[in-house]
């Protein structure tokens, strides 16, 4: 029985062709499953555009969160820092359809900060992969608190998923909020009401 790793390893054998000829007949195929004829006009360039953009979408597979977090800077700093309003999108992997949302983290410093610019890209390597929003938000988290050893980590994530606009229970506005809080962010009631305030605020 093939576990989780198995799996793993095999998409990403299958994202890393280079030819990209098994990508195009792949997606021509499902053109012809779906009725479509890909060799009508307007499908003619599908395939390689469709291997294009998955290949981008899937990049964070063969990105290294520890590169992303490697460079840090000494401080004597142990106030909340936040990074809010992040935009993100992934690609659900139940149905391989977008969900689009904003991720905001924080976390508080013991003796070490990384470059703010450093978060969203950590979130790109994470969401560019196929994902559900619970395990999305843990890992940004994880790895932060991995990386960079702080006195805590908190990751919110609220998204609007299309598996569920556009298809499903066909709700329009509905928004799913996932949360992880490591060290202070969740021993310490004040600290994560801190947080969870200072993101929902709009300061100028």
């Amino acid at each position: 029985m093939p576990n989780s790793d198995d799996e793993l390893r095999k998409l990403k054998a299958v994202l890393e062709v280079s030819s990209g000829q098994e990508w195009q007949q792949t997606i021509r195929l499902l053109l012809r499953l779906i009725g479509e004829d890909p060799n009508r006009e307007g499908l003619k360039r599908t395939p390689l555009r469709v291997a294009h953009s998955l290949q981008f979408l899937t990049s964070g597979y063969k990105q290294d969160p520890a590169k992303i977090l490697n460079r840090c800077f000494k401080v004597k700093q142990d106030e909340m820092v936040i990074v809010k309003d992040i935009d993100v999108f992934s690609l659900c992997e139940h149905h391989l359809l977008p969900f689009i949302g904003k991720c905001h983290v924080a976390y508080m410093p013991k003796d070490r900060i990384i470059g703010l610019s450093k978060i969203p890209r950590l979130i790109d390597v994470f969401a560019r992969r196929l994902q559900v929003q619970e395990r999305l938000t843990t890992q940004i988290a994880e790895a932060i608190n991995t990386h960079l050893q702080p006195l805590g980590v908190a990751c919110v994530i609220e998204a609007h998923h299309l598996c569920m606009t556009m298809r499903g229970v066909q709700k329009q506005n509905a928004k799913a909020i996932t949360s992880s809080m490591l060290g202070v962010f969740r021993s310490s009631d004040k600290t994560r009401s801190e947080f969870l305030t200072l993101i929902r605020s709009n300061l100028t």
